[in-house]
């Protein structure tokens, strides 16, 4: 067992990772044509800032107007944008773990994890030490015994922190549990999704939708005296007890008439301020709901770039979707007929982007090549190396693109490895999550081998 490191040789190798797709809660997706016009970037004055002070002025608790307006904003801005470059590395060790798809913080050092081994576990960043977390079963047993190969694709936390959304034992249902406590609440696994949960995403601090490879959409509403402590939980040895819950809504992808048979829900984001749930289907399309007590289909849009689209974020300040694919990074307001924000190329030899973060007007884009990549949407560009490392100053860009690049990792050097891939040393890892901790400044990151019959795992912490 050796660790393998990234690399530009190229094999014909079997199937690829879908991947989770996952993103932090705020994002963008794609759409037919480019995307809505922005206002352009306003100069920066002249007076040169530090990282450090913007850090300090929130140490000492300061706050700027509401909406970060006025000279705090901009500083907070200008972090956003120095931030990456100032990234370094330390990777975790992960053990013989099978390929992180999703990733959540949970507090300043704890990040929950999810795996294609069927693996959820919490990860101490600055210890390493991890804890499994039992998946919740299905009421009636055997059916996750069918279902080996699929993993864990979304967790997601409700706006409180007082939930989390996962899968369960068995990758159809829909598995709810306690923060801070991880204690398990309830399953969905009755007249749910007859297929994988690829996607998760939360409409409010009781309310979750789920998306399926089945190809639908399911809603599900947590009942509140479950977790105000009405209903005692445990079995006579003390352990914990859960209900099984059933959705209160179920709406099917509509079918295309370019690709009928593949309506694979594989990512989903929603809106809070137009109360509008996005998601992708993996025949090419952007779909669009009116979520409140059910879901009422608005629209449906063909993507620009139609092969494996399967990550989705929204940024609720530009009122943008971003959708990414096999190359592409395709932008979509879907109250504007003319879309005017290009699609960005990742040319990343056309391992796809695996997963996609909004924050401000930065999107961070994690591809199947094992980098990272950093572009503005305000300048409709990605973000360049410096021609000087000082803070002090402001240099110019130095004309090469900003690209963080991921460690080795771990990988099985098993048959697999040997007889398809020959024992290449070198092999890239997908970066199928990522998420920020915006407060410490730190970013996980986490994923493993594109091709799906190799087994591995990569995660580092960048801070």
């Amino acid at each position: 067992m050796a660790q393998q490191q990234t690399g530009s040789r190229k094999r014909k190798a079997p199937a690829v990772e879908a991947g989770a797709g996952s993103s932090s809660s705020q994002g963008l997706a794609a759409a037919d044509g480019e995307g809505p016009l922005l206002p352009k970037k306003q100069k920066r004055p002249a007076t040169r800032r530090r990282l450090v002070h913007y850090l300090k002025g929130r140490e000492v608790g300061a706050r700027g107007p509401a909406g970060l307006q006025g000279f705090e904003g901009e500083l907070r801005g200008y972090a956003v944008q120095r931030l990456p470059e100032l990234l370094t590395e330390r990777q975790l060790d992960l053990g013989t773990l099978n390929k992180v798809f999703a990733s959540q913080w949970l507090n300043a050092r704890q990040v929950v994890c999810g795996t294609k081994c069927n693996t959820l576990f919490v990860v101490d960043v600055q210890s390493g030490h991890i804890t499994r977390i039992p998946l919740m079963r299905d009421k009636e047993a055997g059916l996750a015994q069918a279902q080996q190969g699929c993993g864990i694709h979304a967790i997601e936390l409700n706006p409180s922190k007082t939930l989390l959304a996962t899968g369960g034992e068995n990758p159809n249902s829909l598995a709810i549990y306690q923060l801070p406590t991880l204690d398990p609440l309830c399953l969905g696994d009755r007249h749910g999704h007859k297929d994988w949960i690829f996607a998760v995403a939360w409409l409010s601090d009781t309310v979750a939708v789920s998306g399926s490879r089945d190809g639908t959409v399911a809603l599900w509403r947590m009942d509140p005296d479950m977790f105000n402590g009405s209903i005692a939980w445990h079995s006579e040895v003390g352990l914990p007890v859960y209900a099984h819950i059933r959705p209160r809504d179920v709406e099917a992808i509509p079918r295309a008439s370019t690709n009928p048979s593949n309506r694979k829900v594989r990512a989903l984001a929603f809106s809070g301020k137009n109360q509008e749930l996005g998601a992708v289907s993996l025949d090419g399309y952007f779909h669009l709901w009116k979520a409140r007590s059910t879901l009422s289909r608005l629209l449906s849009i063909r993507l620009p770039y139609c092969r494996e689209n399967v990550c989705l974020t929204y940024c609720d300040e530009l009122s943008l979707y971003a959708v990414g694919s096999q190359s592409h990074v395709s932008f979509l307001d879907p109250r504007q007929r003319q879309q005017n924000i290009r699609p960005l190329c990742s040319r990343e030899g056309g391992t796809g982007v695996r997963s996609l973060s909004f924050y401000q007007h930065i999107i961070t884009v994690g591809t199947g090549h094992g980098s990272l990549l950093f572009y503005d949407i305000r300048a409709q560009k990605f973000l360049e190396e410096r021609a000087s490392s000082s803070l002090d100053s402001m240099p110019g860009p130095a004309g090469r693109k900003l690209k963080l690049a991921c460690g080795r990792g771990w990988l099985n050097q098993d048959d697999v490895w040997v007889n398809y891939f020959g024992g290449m040393e070198e092999f890239p890892n997908a970066l199928y999550t990522h998420c920020y901790n915006w407060p410490e400044m730190k970013l996980f990151v986490a994923g493993g081998p594109l091709p799906s019959g190799l087994h591995g795992n990569y995660a580092g912490l960048w801070s």
